[in-house]
């Protein structure tokens, strides 16, 4: 039987290692990396709308299903909110059912990767090449011809018709 004192300090310690797992990503995280486009706090703020800056510079994530992205299946290009960049082709979206847009593959040197090991698990955080903005996650349950699904914050990307 373990008392009070003991309790607390397990909690406590336990405690810690989670809260230090959510705040922390992996030392290869998308912050530290250089980017082709870059601005301060202030310009990104003002550049973008509060919940675009929220997904691209704070790494949130949107609500699933309230995107228009997802029902987007027009001819055209997905680009990156924050610098315009062509991130994916419409011909690589597909209907996950996960409620954010989803691809199988990015355009060429369009999206990098990084471990994110936030909120006790790891994943694989999908950012913009050019600005280092968030944009979701890729998982290994996709479409045939990857087998990835690259889950995507619609409020991270514009679209533009062709």
């Amino acid at each position: 039987m373990i008392d009070k004192r003991q309790f607390l300090t397990a909690a406590s310690v336990l405690g810690l290692g989670a809260a230090l797992t959510w705040m922390g990503r992996t030392a290869s995280s998308a912050a530290e990396e250089r980017f082709e486009v870059t601005y301060d706090d202030a310009a990104w703020r003002k550049r973008l709308t509060p919940s675009q800056y929220a997904v691209l510079r704070q790494e949130g994530t949107e609500q699933p299903f309230s995107s228009p992205l997802n029902t987007e299946h027009r001819h055209g290009v997905f680009a990156c909110a924050g610098c315009d960049l062509n991130l994916f082709a419409s011909e690589t979206k597909f209907d996950s059912g996960t409620g954010w847009p989803s691809f199988y593959a990015p355009l060429p040197g369009a999206a990098a990767t990084t471990r994110d090991t936030s909120f006790g698990m790891t994943r694989t955080e999908v950012h913009c090449h050019r600005c280092g903005g968030h944009l979701g996650h890729v998982f290994d349950d996709g479409p045939q011809p990857t087998g990835l699904r690259y889950c995507m914050n619609g409020v991270a990307m514009t679209f533009k018709p062709v």
